[in-house]
Parts: C-alpha cells; sequence; structure tokens
C-alpha cells in the first residue's frame, strides 16, 4: 500500500495503541469507560486518538457491548408545542451539549399522540438508545410504567404524577418559585393576585398552583377561585385564561403567570383590555425565558435553571444506565425582577 493510501485509510485501534505506546486492550477500556485506566494511560490515549483522527465504530461495539451508545429526549407534547415553547429548545440544547461532552449522541423523539408514543416505544424497547430523558410527562401517561417494564432506563424533568414506577427526576424548585413571585407581588402593594396556572396534570402545574395558595394565606389573602385561571403554557391557552380572569375578576391588580410564553399574551390580552401595566395590574411569569426579555414592558420572572437542569438529567441517567439507583434532584429556582411588576 502506498503512503498516500495508507494516510487515506481511516485510523484503527491498533493505531491508536501503537501512538500513545499502550496495549490495545488499554485503549479498548478507555473507549468503554476508563475503568482500571492509569490518568497517565488514558491522557496518552486520548492524546493518540486526537492525533489520528480515530473515530469509535459504534455499531461494531453496541454488537459487543450490547448498548446502543446513545439516549433518546422523550417529548410527550405535540409537535408544534415544541416549535413554539423556547424551554424545549433551552433544555434539549443543554442535554444535546452535555452529552457531547461524553461522546454520546441525543436522539429526539416526539410523542404528542398516541400512534407516536406506540411507535416511539417500540424503536426504544428494541435497543435503539439505553436511556430517556423524559421531558413533559402528564398524570396517568402509561410511558414510564411501560419503559420500566422494558428495564428502559428513565429520568424524567420535574416530578412525575401518578407513576407506579419509580424513576429518578430533576426539576427546580416549583412551589418555592412560586411563593417567591406571589411574595413580590404582594410586597409592592397587590391585594388581589390573581393566576395562571399551567397544566393541572403536569408537576410544574400543580407544584407552581400550591405554591400560589400557600403564600395567599401567608399574607393573609383569601384563595378566591375567581382569581384563578387553568392555562396550559401555550400562548392561546394564557390568552384565553386572561380573558376568563377580566371577566371574572376585573378588580384584580396583579397576575402570577405559570410561563412566561402565557405571560405574553397575558400582557398582549391586559393591553387590549386598556389597563397598564405594572401600573394597574402587575404582572409575573415563570422560566427567565427568551420569551422575558421580549416583552414590552421587560417581565419580572422566576429563573429556572436549565443548564443545570439538563446537566444533572444527563448526569443522572447516565449513573442509571450504569446500574445506579434512580436519584431525585432539586435546584433553587431566582426571582427576577424587570419592569413587568
Amino acid at each position: 500500500m502506498s503512503t498516500a493510501a495508507s494516510r487515506r485509510r481511516p485510523a484503527t485501534i491498533h493505531d491508536v495503541a501503537r501512538e500513545a505506546g499502550v496495549s490495545r486492550g488499554t485503549v479498548s477500556r478507555v473507549l468503554n469507560g476508563g475503568h482500571y485506566v492509569s490518568p497517565a494511560a488514558k491522557a496518552a490515549v486520548d492524546a493518540a486518538i486526537r492525533k489520528t483522527g480515530y473515530v469509535v465504530n459504534r455499531h461494531a461495539r453496541s454488537l459487543i457491548t450490547g448498548k446502543s451508545d446513545s439516549v433518546a429526549f422523550l417529548l410527550t407534547e405535540p409537535q408544534e408545542r415544541f416549535f413554539e415553547d423556547p424551554n424545549f429548545n433551552v433544555l434539549l440544547r443543554g442535554c444535546t451539549q452535555a452529552l457531547a461532552d461524553r461522546d454520546i449522541p441525543l436522539l429526539l423523539m416526539i410523542a404528542g399522540t398516541e400512534d407516536e408514543r406506540r411507535r416511539n416505544l417500540r424503536y426504544i424497547e428494541a435497543g435503539h438508545v439505553d436511556g430517556v430523558l423524559l421531558v413533559s410527562s402528564h398524570s396517568g401517561d402509561p410511558l414510564v410504567d411501560h419503559l420500566n417494564t422494558a428495564g428502559v432506563p428513565v429520568v424524567a424533568c420535574g416530578k412525575p404524577l401518578g407513576q407506579t414506577a419509580k424513576i429518578g427526576y430533576v426539576a427546580a424548585d416549583d412551589r418555592d418559585g412560586a411563593r417567591d413571585m406571589v411574595r413580590h407581588l404582594h410586597g409592592t402593594g397587590r391585594r388581589r393576585i390573581a393566576t395562571v396556572t399551567g397544566p393541572l396534570d403536569t408537576p410544574g402545574g400543580v407544584e407552581r398552583l400550591a405554591g400560589y395558595r400557600e403564600t395567599l394565606a401567608e399574607c393573609g389573602l383569601p384563595y378566591d377561585e375567581a382569581l384563578v385561571a387553568t392555562g396550559d403554557y401555550s400562548r392561546a391557552g394564557g390568552e384565553a385564561a386572561a380573558r376568563q380572569l377580566l371577566d371574572r375578576a376585573p378588580d384584580l391588580d396583579a397576575v402570577f403567570v405559570a410561563s412566561d410564553l402565557m405571560a405574553l399574551a397575558v400582557l398582549d390580552t391586559l393591553d387590549r383590555a386598556g389597563r397598564r401595566v405594572p401600573e394597574d395590574v402587575a404582572v409575573g411569569g415563570f422560566d427567565d425565558s427568551p420569551a422575558a426579555l421580549s416583552s414590552r414592558p421587560a417581565l419580572t420572572t422566576i429563573r429556572q435553571p436549565w443548564d443545570r437542569i439538563s446537566a444533572e438529567m444527563v448526569r443522572t441517567l447516565l449513573a442509571r444506565i450504569a446500574g445506579e439507583e434512580p436519584a431525585t434532584v432539586i435546584l433553587p429556582t431566582e426571582l427576577v425582577r424587570r419592569d413587568s411588576a
């Protein structure tokens, strides 16, 4: 073989071993997690991989290890919601980066309909992914139990509701974030504080409503059903909820909205109704998504630590894949004061 042809030949594990000055077995152990390899040997192998341009043959390795070396990001919402809600994109980007740092591909799967759920379950249960990052699970959704029965490691974003399977999850402290926002609104002199909830079959919807109710009691304010409207985390849902609130409680002077996207619709609805924000009605959101900065006025909101959430989801899932027990991670939120409240 000519020298030019040799240079064009893809690098092999033998080339890496020769370049690193170690055995082929040592290279193999580094590629499969670095167990029982000294730091110096691992550093030499990593440098040799970069120098030779060696690329892992994932198909061949999966035949040996029985693993796919890939992970699914499974969103249980309609496709249009993925494109509308900026939080899903932020979370997907963070999970993709956290896995890329470990050289693991991420597959995006959307299961907003029963047919999509069946197709995705067949694919996952066939062993094409090693684990699932479950996003936006709803109470009563049988996906978790199906995956658990199939022995597929799962980590959810948010505490799963109504599930018999014990799975790990990572969540922002939704209840405490809601408390902070309602305390802030009350502290600005508001007394008729309404709320637009998230879907009440999701952990965020349930926990944020609970935080709202608890803080009203703490502040000596009565809980009034007329001041509560259920939303669905969409702009359309936020607009419908805002109209309901204005019809039922025209004297409201503040609204805690369970997502920034819905809060944008609330701001628009108040503007059309001739209500000034924050002079007449203060508005607070939840997420600190890009939508919060694009609103006029800029939205006071609760920041979810999306980078940490995605990193912890990946870390916890990889631990489950390695055989560890399900773990729970709750991360703090932060009140971000802007112009709307």
